[in-house]
């Protein structure tokens, strides 16, 4: 499990190789739970909670890019 502080320090690529991970994992755990062979249930929303806090950290960088877009075209407009 990643602390979300250790989630902002890194890049957006790594950022998507640790959510691939985590879907991964999330995937062959949901799978093991499924065929009966999950020994430790609390990984599972362990799990979840981690995709959500990558996906929660991507969609706030991609609202600040997005606002800073607008704010430099807002500058370009009052020039």
């Amino acid at each position: 499990m990643t602390a979300p502080a250790e989630l902002r320090e890194m890049g957006e690529g790594e950022l998507v190789d640790a959510l691939a991970e985590a879907k991964q994992e999330l995937f062959n755990l949901r799978f093991q739970h499924v065929t009966g062979q999950l020994d430790n249930y609390a990984r599972l929303s362990q799990v979840k909670k981690e995709v959500a806090r990558i996906n929660t950290i991507l969609r706030e960088r991609e609202i600040e890019a997005a606002e800073a877009v607008e704010a430099a075209e807002a500058e370009e407009r009052n020039v």
